[in-house]
């Protein structure tokens, strides 16, 4: 199983919104059985709560349901557990940095390293702004789930072969 954490500041709006985008182009892609993702908070803020409702409605809008995540907040056990760590922005990223134990930093990029043809490296977050905010992260999170999806293939291809790298 190859397994993803999408990492933002309170784990409410851009990564829960990451996770359900990825997951449901995975599940689309016929992966599940091979690709889990989760995702987390670099601070404290809002550990326990449902995305916010406004990127619940969103998603849901685009047919994805993120209202059953639950934000909690990364910690260094999920360099472990974790084949990819991606944050939204080059601040939580900054974080995450800081945060992990010594040689276990490879699994961490940003997100939106994976749509390059975006020309941006960070995924704006939307809370104190209006509805418009909240689909362009979702155009953000597929046009960067493509990317990665694309990559996992390549890197992780034995990974994904349900009959595993022995046939």
């Amino acid at each position: 199983m190859i397994k993803v954490l999408f990492v933002c500041m309170g784990n409410i709006c851009r990564s829960p919104t990451a996770q359900g985008v990825f997951e449901t182009l995975v599940r689309a892609e016929g992966l599940d059985h091979a690709i889990a993702a989760d995702s987390a908070g670099t601070h404290a803020y809002h550990i326990g709560k449902p995305p916010d409702g406004r990127s619940a409605a969103a998603a849901a809008r685009r047919g994805i349901d993120i209202s059953r995540y639950r934000a909690r907040q990364a910690g260094v056990e999920d360099f472990h557990a974790f084949d990819l760590i991606l944050a939204m922005d080059r601040d939580n990223h900054t974080i995450l940095t800081r945060l992990a134990p010594v040689g276990r930093d490879g699994s961490l990029r940003l997100f939106l390293d994976y749509a390059p043809e975006l020309e941006i490296r960070d995924v704006p977050d939307p809370y104190y702004g209006g509805a418009d905010g909240f689909e362009h992260v979702l155009d953000l999170a597929h046009a960067a789930s493509r990317g990665l999806l694309d990559e996992i293939r390549t890197v992780y291809a034995d990974r994904l072969d349900p009959a595993g790298p022995h046939g």
